[in-house]
């Protein structure tokens, strides 16, 4: 959950820093604003990146939980009859990335 507390920041200030500068210019205050593009951009861009990674590690980590979770039940360890619960933070890391990747969309059209 950390890592989506990370990505969140990152792409929401990558996504404010765009947009203010983007006003800015419109508004014809500043003329030149390809640095402060670019650095939102990046954020947004590196928020996606840790966000890819995160979700693959918490897969990951989720399948190694389930193996020994079966292998427990198999030595009559655990009884394996409950369902195993559906990952929440999974599903929540995979809206914000579909959220991240709809920011970078918008500040590249």
């Amino acid at each position: 959950m950390s890592v989506m507390r990370t990505a969140l920041s990152l792409i929401g200030f990558g996504f404010t820093i765009f947009q203010f500068f983007q006003k800015m210019r419109d508004a014809d205050v500043l003329h030149r604003v390809n640095a402060p593009r670019n650095f939102g951009i990046s954020l947004v861009v590196i928020g996606i990146g840790m966000l890819i990674f995160g979700i693959i590690y918490h897969v990951q980590f989720m399948i190694g939980l389930r193996k020994t979770r079966e292998e427990m039940t198999a030595e009559g360890l655990i009884h394996g009859e409950s369902v195993f619960p559906t990952s929440l933070t999974l599903i929540t890391a995979i809206v914000l990335l579909l959220v991240g990747i709809a920011a970078i969309v918008s500040m590249l059209a």
